[in-house]
């Protein structure tokens, strides 16, 4: 008896396995007494029979099918295998693993965007994360008429509606058309919800949906790009004495020979009188700043004959003849000068 019972012994088991494989068929028709399955990590075995669930085994490890797998099932506990005789049952295994995917935009989608009639053209890319959720509908829906299902599978589905879904969620939540990066993460929540109801139907679930970069077309890039430089430089003089300086050092300046070293002597004078001038101003502006205010000095009222101060400086009477001045510079009479 233990020949003929080893001759019909088989093994249930995942003998294709792969990572971007989501379920396997096992294909064996007849189910043999003391066949063994074996449920490896990350892998359930589904036990059904005419579309209908017997039963769900989660756990790692090798089990005797008549023993420990019979008694569990939900309309084939009372079965009993005959001498010649098997089990009409299929065996799904499904991969329990979190899958993620790449994903980009094959052609630009253009956006509608103010002022540009024909929309933005952009581009996108990124990654997707999905896993089975639904046994009963995986079945129903797939595994029915399927012997396997791939990750490409998944992918191809989603990536034919993922530009319809960006336009629609790129429109709704893109509130700076040249900087969708700072919406991402608005966009990527709205385009997951929409991916998880376009999968559900078949056993799936979208479990993460993320944007990583958005691309537009050469000139708009460069212009975003030249924007951003000029805002990051706040003082352009500045900025430009800095790469003037920078240039000479390294030797990277353009020309060559005397009319380079010439002009570049040039540019070094005009930097350095730009740059005294502008602390010379600077120096006058802070002193002026600095100065304690003095009270306006009283003015001198004019010398008369009785000033004394005056007397001083020019005399009355010319020191050479005696003649009375009357205040000029050079006497009247013998043109001494008096002052």
């Amino acid at each position: 008896m233990s020949f003929f019972r080893n001759q019909f012994a088989n093994v249930i088991e995942w003998q294709e396995f792969r990572e971007d494989m989501i379920f396997y068929k096992w294909n064996n028709k007849e189910i043999k007494k003391g066949s063994k399955l074996i449920i490896r990590p990350g892998q359930d075995a589904i036990f059904f029979n005419n579309g209908k669930i017997e039963g769900v085994f989660r756990d790692e490890g090798t089990y005797d099918v008549e023993s420990q797998i019979i008694p569990f099932l939900s309309t084939l506990k009372g079965f009993r295998f005959g001498f010649n005789s098997g089990m009409r049952v299929e065996v799904l295994f499904v991969n329990t693993k979190e899958f993620t995917v790449k994903w980009g935009t094959k052609n630009a989608i253009n956006i509608p965007a103010p002022g540009l009639p024909g929309g933005m053209p952009i581009r996108a890319n990124g990654t997707f994360n999905f896993k089975v959720d639904d046994y009963i509908a995986l079945i129903d829906k797939i595994a029915g008429v399927r012997e396997r299902y791939l990750v490409e599978d998944v992918r191809i589905r989603i990536t034919s509606v993922l530009d319809q879904l960006l336009m629609k969620w790129i429109t709704r939540e893109g509130k700076d058309m040249f900087n969708l990066q700072s919406n991402s993460f608005e966009i990527s929540k709205g385009i997951k919800e929409d991916l998880d109801m376009q999968v559900i139907d078949n056993g799936l679930t979208v479990t993460g949906f993320n944007v990583m970069s958005f691309n537009y077309p050469k000139e708009i890039q460069d212009m975003i790009s030249k924007t951003a430089s000029h805002g990051m430089v706040g003082d352009v003089d500045k900025y430009q004495r800095l790469s003037m300086v920078d240039g000479m050092s390294s030797g990277k300046m353009n020309g060559s020979g005397a009319a380079s070293d010439m002009a570049g002597m040039m540019m070094g004078m005009n930097m350095a009188n730009q740059m005294m001038n502008q602390m010379n101003q600077q120096n006058q502006h802070n002193n002026g700043q600095n100065q304690p205010q003095t009270p306006a000095q009283p003015v001198t009222p004019p010398a008369t004959e009785g000033n004394s101060a005056t007397s001083s400086t020019k005399p009355n009477f010319c020191p050479n003849c005696g003649t009375k001045t009357a205040g000029s510079n050079f006497c009247g009479n013998c043109g001494h000068k008096l002052v």
